[in-house]
């Protein structure tokens, strides 16, 4: 496997954070909405709290605004930490699947044995989480963020570009015309 040859620009990072953003907090609004019945914008109010507390729980549409950039910022930074770590890390680029269930699994763990655990959010502590609750977390984080991601990145580092490809084309038919005449 060839190391990526580029680096990655601003924009593939904000279309990459953008797409996993959005498909993470929709998912986690259609979760909470089918397991509690409740106005699934109660997610952003719990994502708020971990900076504000309780209070926020109890807050209005400024906590909600605040828990959906909270959400958006962690969801960069998960995004430029893999965009960053992708191109240095050569077995990243082996296995996309696996990859991308790996940074998942990476990111569940992260936020959820120490973000939310040092937040002020209301949480359980770790010996109380519940196993189809955790694999569930674990899955949505897998398929809305780590996968997207991984086959982005690998898309991106490794795809040719259409000028590349006009190129190779162009040489080999050169090649071939050249080769057709001895």
């Amino acid at each position: 496997m060839k190391y990526p040859l580029k680096k990655a620009t601003f924009g593939i990072i904000l279309s990459a954070g953008l797409l996993v953003g959005t498909l993470d907090i929709l998912s986690a609004f259609v979760d909470y909405y089918i397991g509690t019945g409740k106005n699934p914008f109660g997610v952003l109010k719990y994502i708020a709290s971990g900076a504000f507390g309780d209070s926020a729980l109890s807050g209005g549409a400024c906590m909600m605004i605040t828990g959906l950039f909270f959400h958006y910022i962690i969801a960069f930074s998960f995004t430029v930490f893999f965009f960053w770590l992708y191109p240095r890390v050569p077995f990243l680029a082996v296995n996309r699947i696996l990859t991308g269930i790996g940074y998942g699994i990476f990111i569940w763990m992260l936020m959820n044995l120490v973000v939310v655990q040092l937040s002020a959010a209301p949480h359980s502590p770790i010996p109380a989480m519940k196993p189809f609750k955790v694999l569930k977390s674990m899955l949505i984080l897998i398929f809305m963020i780590g996968l997207p991601l991984s086959f982005i990145a690998y898309n991106y580092f490794f795809r040719e570009s259409s000028a590349d490809k006009a190129n190779n084309i162009a040489n080999r038919l050169t090649d071939d015309t050249t080769n057709d005449a001895h």
